[in-house]
């Protein structure tokens, strides 16, 4: 066996060392540095999921859970879904019965709440009408359509009253709801049952609430207020990136948190709510703040089941698709540690 022994001068091998150490330190800063998972979020453009993005992203909510998210403004609830299914956006904002009819047609998609805030029946501050049970022949402006779940819920409200089934003892006037919030101050409906945000801008303009949303889920027999829309993502980007989806939730859940309790935090993003008066200002704040919610849980999920049986009996097949069950697989579950 041959051993071959370099033999260097003490000053030559000092050299050697300085130049390997040199280009370690030229690896070790020149290897690319670890990318953030990121999330895209299909948003409607001037839609009230942007504040809720603004607030992640001003307090790097997103960061401190180890992704990096960002927005994909659309202009329409459609086209959101589009992009969720067409793989443009990873995440976005929509109801379960959507979700439900998605997974019936083999999709893979989760669901997480993320607000009660859905609607409300408004009605003028100097209207006659005490509740619901007083519809009966009025005009009522309705947002979305015949199927609209606000309008579902009414209807099932209705039914235990004298008024019956307002769909045929009323006059439902169905519309966009800018156009009906126009004709709702114009007097040309005696009540108007719409979105939230377009129900807090009429409260700013000296209207009342008959009812909300939630209230004829209460009254309908639900124990517990069921949040109708939700983040929604594909099961595949679930099982390949839970911890980053952990991730989000928590961020949305520690963003939530900040929009209720801080004032501040609200004057911050005033320039996104576009409030026309102070007062619309402070109505969009509360009602939002409304329908924030954290609860989640077994109670509240046979709670939706019993929901999708009442809004299934009067919207049938063309609201839930034909023979779609309820599904609680759908609801996605945080992974064990």
């Amino acid at each position: 066996m041959i051993i071959w022994e370099a033999r260097l001068p003490f000053a030559s091998l000092r050299l050697l060392w300085l130049w390997l150490a040199a280009l370690l330190v030229i690896v070790i800063l020149g290897a690319p540095a670890s990318r953030a998972e990121s999330l895209k979020a299909g948003v409607l453009k001037f839609g009230t999921v942007d504040w809720l993005v603004d607030v992640i992203k001003h307090h790097k909510l997103d960061a401190r859970e180890g992704y990096d998210l960002t927005a994909l403004a659309l202009a329409s609830n459609n086209g959101i879904q589009v992009a969720l299914l067409g793989g443009e956006a990873d995440i976005i904002v929509t109801d379960w019965l959507w979700v439900l009819r998605q997974r019936a047609a083999g999709e893979d998609l989760l669901f997480v709440p993320y607000s009660m805030a859905v609607g409300a029946l408004m009605v003028p501050a100097a209207s006659p009408l005490r509740g619901v049970a007083d519809l009966k022949g009025k005009r009522i402006a309705v947002a979305g359509g015949p199927l609209d779940k606000s309008w579902l819920l009414l209807r099932a409200r209705s039914l235990a009253t004298d008024a019956g089934d307002l769909a045929q003892t009323a006059k439902p006037i169905y519309g966009a709801p800018p156009l009906l919030n126009q004709q709702a101050l114009w007097g040309e409906a005696d009540a108007i049952l719409t979105y939230w945000h377009f129900a807090a801008q009429l409260e700013a303009n000296g209207f009342k609430r008959l009812a909300s949303v939630a209230e004829l889920m209460r009254d309908i027999g639900l124990q517990s207020e069921i949040p109708l829309i939700g983040f929604v993502f594909s099961g595949k980007l679930a099982k390949e990136k839970p911890e980053t989806i952990a991730g989000f939730v928590r961020s949305t859940r520690a963003a939530q948190a900040i929009l209720l309790t801080s004032d501040a935090e609200w004057d911050r993003l005033r320039p996104l709510l576009r409030a026309a008066s102070d007062a619309e200002f402070i109505a969009l704040r509360e009602r939002y703040r409304e329908g924030i919610t954290f609860a989640w849980g077994p109670d509240q999920q046979a709670e939706a089941a019993k929901l999708f049986g009442i809004l299934a009996k009067l919207g049938g097949d063309d609201l839930t698709g034909k023979n779609v069950p309820f599904d609680p697989r759908m609801f996605w579950q945080a992974p064990s540690n």
